[in-house]
């Protein structure tokens, strides 16, 4: 796995460098695997992390003890023992996933679980919901024995509609306990946007077809103080190694500034120049792409700098897709 402190150590002359500015994934990265197989390995993904993420561990011991209490179980014949032992009753009836932090978070929690008790910590019958193939990879790995879906939305607007669609559906012993519908969990880091629980207790649609969710804040994100030193060292590098084309691959509005400032785009007055672009990158051809439409949006309205590319779908796939148009 190339990363930031690999540089462009083993570039072949007929490769184009392209620039993931991410974390990768453990144990492995979709979009690394992918890049690698592209045009017969035209193209050498290297990772550049923009963002660093703190778990909340406060917020991680309390889901622990949840989940021991049988807050994930209890509207299924898996649980009768809880009743038995006069544990707390089922709290949630679902859980969501829009972010692979939010299930990284979630795992460590998992990891510390007994693994023998999963199947009564856990209704078999219980959704988690995700919104690509990268975080449903992540959930797999927790080995839960509940359903996962959503996985073809691709982003939270979607996501939201097939929620309610879906979670409708579903047998009252799932979704309620004791005539009381449950929430779903939804964790997330302190930066997210609120289209999915907006969308899901909206009061534009009948009572009866809300669906309550309770947000739970498990990580907390910031910019990486580095994050822009080291990504003008790959471009002196990238420059000095006589690169005639790469890519740089956005994943989020943060890191935005701080990357069109390492490639020397921006302004004093801090918004994107054509004329600063060309001066800049002479012969070596640099492309900008984005995962999707909020980051491409953010670029326009912030820098006034429209990307060469916007992936259709947030996957590997759709990026694919995009810079090889």
């Amino acid at each position: 796995m190339d990363t930031v402190t690999d540089g462009l150590k083993g570039l072949k002359l007929d490769q184009k460098p392209i620039y993931l500015l991410k974390t990768p994934s453990l144990p492995s990265d979709s979009y690394e695997h992918y890049f690698n197989e592209l045009s017969n390995g035209s193209y050498k993904p290297i990772f550049v992390p923009v963002l660093e993420h703190i778990f909340r561990d406060d917020a991680l011991r309390n889901l622990k003890r949840s989940a021991e209490r049988f807050a994930f179980a209890g509207g299924s014949e898996a649980t009768a023992r809880q009743v038995a032992t006069n544990n707390p009753a089922k709290r949630y009836g679902g859980l969501i996933f829009t972010s692979q932090r939010a299930v990284d978070a979630f795992g460590s929690v998992v990891v510390k679980l007994d693994p023998t008790k999963k199947a009564a910590l856990f209704d078999k019958d219980m959704p988690i919901y995700v919104v690509g193939p990268a975080t449903r990879k992540g959930v797999e790995a927790l080995e839960l024995p509940c359903p996962i879906l959503g996985e073809e939305t691709g982003n939270g607007d979607a996501l939201a509609k097939f929620i309610l669609q879906h979670h409708n559906s579903l047998p009252s012993h799932v979704t309620a306990l004791k005539g009381r519908k449950l929430p779903l969990l939804f964790m997330v880091g302190e930066q997210r946007r609120d289209i999915i629980p907006t969308t899901l207790q909206s009061e534009d649609l009948p009572e009866t077809q809300r669906i309550p969710v309770t947000e739970l804040v498990v990580y907390e994100t910031g910019e990486m103080a580095t994050f822009e030193e080291d990504f003008t060292d790959l471009l002196k590098e990238a420059k000095a190694a006589k690169v005639e084309e790469q890519w740089v691959v956005v994943f989020s509005p943060q890191g935005c500034e701080a990357m069109l400032n390492a490639l020397g785009w921006l302004t004093e007055a801090g918004k994107y120049s054509s004329g600063r672009r060309e001066a800049v990158s002479g012969p070596m051809k640099t492309r900008v792409a984005t995962i999707g439409p909020t980051t491409r949006d953010f670029l326009r309205e912030q820098f006034g700098f429209e990307p060469d590319m916007c992936a259709e779908k947030p996957t590997p796939e759709g990026l694919g897709e995009a810079i090889t148009k």
